[in-house]
């Protein structure tokens, strides 16, 4: 057989081969994306449960804009609670770390911000591969003050580990996040890891962060830390020469529409709240943005687009469209205030005191705090200044107020950092 014979019969039989593979073979269907329950939870209206796209535009309203691609979302007014639009609300799914605000709103108000402890090896077991960490150290000590900067700024699991660990471990702790969580009526939550590492079964919806991100920010504490932009933590304790000393290292916010990272710029009036993202999750982030006397949240969770910022994107988005929708639409829900809240009553929220609530005891209005030559001694923390001119007021003592205003930090004027 000559060579030519030899490559002609080759190329016969690699050809009748791939034919008989591709008459056999099955096709490969393409994966269809997962799609919400027929029904859902009906806490806040009945629209809320629907599946898809929920909004009632009036006369003047804007459209929703376009190319939003997250499986969930919700855009509210922070204040009275109105559901201006949302789409699959109560969509039970992976929070990641925006979990972490349950966690700050229940366990926050327990210890005061200059309690110590001493880190034991204990405290950060069993942390899961990649947590992201804020970079405590064993043996070393940190106040209060400190870990709540690694929770909220590095999103830090190390972080929540320590304060589960002082809350009496990460079994109480979860317990009592999922009593907060139906405290507030959040009922789509559903807790197993403290700082919103994927774990079976865990989930919440864009609804109840929602909820708890409104009851977080009723906390001055929570709100200072969900706003601060950068701040100084303590290192590692080191010995030489007979001297002992301890440096600190900065570190920042990793909600880049705070901080204007990594080609986002910083959104006009955003004070906080969490973002997230796991594998199992996607991108997840809960937003509170002020504008003109409005203040307003949104959360979005897992956009099917996978690019750079998209979850920030479509928050911004869905912020923008909601300043000029509101006034102009009919809301489609609301958010429900706690159980045994009456709307426009005043009642304690559980383990909240007058000082953590930002609340002056007496229930008069009080004015904002604007930002002082204090800040600067405060280790170049970049909290972002309060609103001035009276705009927002302090709620009454450690009380839960409906149709209140609150004294959101205002980072149209934020100091230029460093």
């Amino acid at each position: 057989m000559t060579a030519a014979m030899a490559a002609k019969s080759v190329s016969l039989v690699t050809s009748a081969t791939l034919l008989a593979l591709s008459v056999s073979a099955p096709a490969f269907a393409e994966e269809k994306p997962p799609q919400p329950p027929a029904r859902m939870s009906t806490v806040g209206g009945a629209r809320l449960g629907q599946a898809g796209t929920q909004v009632t535009l009036g006369g003047g309203a804007p459209v929703l804009p376009k190319g939003l691609s997250a499986r969930s979302w919700i855009v509210a007014d922070a204040e009275s609670g109105e559901v201006l639009a949302a789409h699959n609300a109560h969509w039970r799914l992976a929070p990641a770390s925006t979990l972490k605000m349950l966690f700050a709103d229940t366990v926050l108000p327990k210890f005061p911000k200059t309690e110590k402890h001493k880190v034991a090896v204990t405290d950060l077991s069993g942390m899961g591969p990649g947590s992201s960490m804020v970079g405590i150290k064993e043996e070393e000590t940190y106040t209060v003050h400190d870990l709540w900067l690694g929770v909220f700024l590095k999103s830090g699991n190390d972080a929540v580990r320590v304060l589960s660990a002082m809350n009496g471990g990460l079994e109480q702790t979860v317990r009592d996040m999922q009593q907060h969580a139906e405290d507030l009526q959040a009922l789509d939550t559903r807790v197993v890891s403290p700082d919103g590492y994927d774990a079976a079964g865990q989930v919440s919806s864009a609804y109840d962060l929602t909820l708890i991100a409104r009851s977080g920010l009723q906390k001055k504490d929570f709100r200072e830390y969900c706003s601060t932009v950068r701040a100084q933590f303590p290192g590692e304790t080191k010995k030489k020469k007979g001297k002992t000393t301890r440096e600190s290292f900065e570190i920042q916010n990793t909600n880049r529409l705070l901080t204007g990272d990594n080609g986002l710029p910083a959104y006009q009036g955003i004070a906080g709240v969490k973002n997230g993202n796991t594998t199992n999750a996607g991108a997840t982030f809960t937003g509170v943005a002020e504008r003109n006397g409005k203040v307003l949240l949104v959360t979005v969770m897992n956009p099917e687009k996978k690019e750079s910022n998209e979850v920030y994107k479509e928050t911004a988005k869905l912020f923008d469209w909601g300043f000029k929708a509101a006034g102009k639409v009919t809301p489609v829900g609301e958010l429900v205030p706690p159980r045994g809240v009456n709307t426009g009553s005043t009642v304690p929220s559980p383990g909240e005191s007058a000082s953590s609530a930002g609340g002056s005891g007496s229930g008069s209005a009080t004015k904002p705090v604007a930002a002082s030559a204090t800040d600067k001694a405060a280790g170049g923390m970049g909290i972002a200044l309060a609103i001035t001119g009276g705009v927002l007021v302090l709620v009454a003592a450690g009380g839960f107020l409906i149709n209140r205003r609150w004294p959101l930090p205002d980072l149209m004027r934020r100091r230029p950092r460093q």
